[in-house]
């Protein structure tokens, strides 16, 4: 009985070590995980990933390598193809591969346009860049479900021009994957809020795309952060569908 009676000691020494270590996970550990679950490692083990694909009838293909990103659209109009570059804040237009001179008031709609496409293709890739502010501000359960719900913000240098959208992601507890997100914006007077059901999961060459379903609220006052519950319930409204096509990746070795 003396040696049962030190062995449940121990047993329950070792399960208050065990409950005292075990620290929740931060929002940066989330995120973490979850570009790791979506291919991020492959972006840090060849020297450069090129991602072509085709949405809503436009070409779109992004280069990532350690000098940085490089981002494309490719617009065919008429008799004219128009190609749109993006490196930093460098916007650069071609028609029928000339480059021709873009008013200083367009560059940021037109930057804006090239970069949004492009950041939700590759997410959550990306939520890691300096400019990004991650807050862990609960959990929730949707669809029967549980999920890390994670508040993203930007700092205005080097947050773009859409800086002051405020995102939320509801990030599998189990998988790690990013199965939804939410994000309000404010763009020239027209205010709104958006929430998105991705589906449609595949890997190419190791990194994850899914599409989204996209909703509104009709609701006006049903706010950014409720609603992943309004989604729960059924009470947002199916606005359109965020199909990639034709995905295709390269990787460059060194």
């Amino acid at each position: 009985m003396r040696y049962i009676s030190l062995l449940l000691l121990v047993l329950v020494f070792n399960c208050k070590n065990e409950i005292k270590t075990s620290k929740p996970l931060t929002a940066n550990e989330i995120v973490d995980k979850s570009i790791d679950v979506s291919g991020g490692i492959v972006y840090d083990t060849v020297a450069a990933v090129i991602i072509n694909f085709d949405f809503r009838s436009l070409g779109y293909r992004s280069v990532y390598s350690s000098e940085g990103k490089v981002l494309r659209r490719h617009i065919f109009k008429e008799e004219d193809t128009i190609l749109d570059f993006l490196k930093g804040n460098q916007f650069q237009r071609y028609i029928n591969k000339i480059p021709v001179k873009v008013p200083d008031s367009m560059i940021p709609r037109y930057s804006a346009s090239v970069n949004s496409v492009h950041y939700f293709s590759v997410l959550p890739y990306g939520l890691n860049d300096k400019a990004v502010n991650k807050e862990l501000i609960g959990e929730e359960q949707i669809k029967a479900n549980n999920y890390y719900k994670v508040k993203v913000t930007f700092d205005e240098e080097g947050g773009g021009e859409d800086f002051e959208d405020v995102f939320i992601y509801w990030i599998n507890k189990k998988t790690y994957k990013a199965d939804y997100l939410a994000y309000s914006y404010n763009e020239d007077d027209d205010v709104g809020m958006r929430f998105r059901e991705a589906y449609n999961e595949r890997y190419v060459k190791g990194l994850r795309f899914v599409d989204y379903n996209n909703y509104k609220s009709e609701d006006e006052s049903v706010s950014l952060l409720e609603l992943g519950n309004a989604f729960d319930t059924n009470k947002l409204k199916l606005l359109s569908m965020i199909e990639l096509e034709n995905v295709d990746v390269g990787l460059i070795d060194d």
